[in-house]
């Protein structure tokens, strides 16, 4: 591409871009359509991923035949159907959510996408919950998405309980590029930077980071392999 193809970019036309590759790659999904619109009636922040990052963790999650799936912040269960259809018939998913209201609503989603049996909602503090966990088999895949001030805590318990060669993403790592901006801070952003200084030097991952765009804005995740 030569520089005078170069154009500065915008919000609406990431947003644009999604909708035009999603209509060629997607079909329309009622089963997830009425997860969002019943999370959306019910109160909970429209803060889910969007649909092509949900089908891209259906496809990591399928290209490593994951069978167990841990997730850290359910929300209202969106991503949780994305992971848990990827998973065979004997796959399980534990799922950790913080506020009882956002468990229910996510049951029910979950419920309506036939995928009961697979799915196990765990309610309370994540960071106690993963602690709480001992499994006879370590998980083969982990998503984190829950508040980024605990994202090292929950990073470090995820090492402990994936097994080698398994994946771990953690979304939300560039947020419009702020976190590499350094007149800029909060909470959210330096949970993100706290984190990437915990992992300059580990020994026990290979890690990198992926910057996104699209329908959710600029943002990005972290990608990384349990040696």
């Amino acid at each position: 591409m030569s520089q005078q193809e170069f154009k500065v970019t915008t919000a609406e036309d990431w947003a644009r871009t999604d909708q035009y590759h999603n209509s060629f790659l997607h079909t329309k999904d009622e089963i997830l359509d009425a997860a969002l619109k019943n999370s959306t009636a019910n109160g909970l922040p429209e803060i889910a991923v969007s649909a092509a990052q949900g089908k891209f963790l259906n496809l990591l999650v399928s290209s490593i035949g994951a069978k167990r799936i841990l997730e850290v912040g359910t929300l209202g269960g969106y991503s949780t159907i994305w992971l848990a259809r990827a998973l065979p018939d004997d796959g399980e998913l534990i799922t950790l959510e913080l506020i009882e209201k956002h468990a229910k609503v996510a049951q029910e989603n979950i419920d309506k996408a036939n995928l009961t049996n697979k799915v196990k909602i765990i309610v309370g503090p994540a960071h106690e919950s993963m602690q709480q966990l001992h499994p006879e088999t370590p998980f083969d895949f982990i998503f984190i998405d829950a508040d980024k001030k605990g994202n090292l805590d929950y990073f470090t318990e995820a090492k402990r309980l994936v097994r080698k060669g398994g994946v771990i993403i953690v979304d939300n790592v560039v947020r419009y590029g702020r976190v590499a901006d350094p007149e800029y801070t909060d909470t959210n952003v330096e949970g993100v930077r706290r984190l990437l200084k915990g992992l300059k030097g580990d020994t026990d991952v290979e890690a990198t980071t992926i910057g996104t765009v699209g329908d959710k804005g600029y943002d990005g995740y972290l990608y990384a392999v349990r040696k």
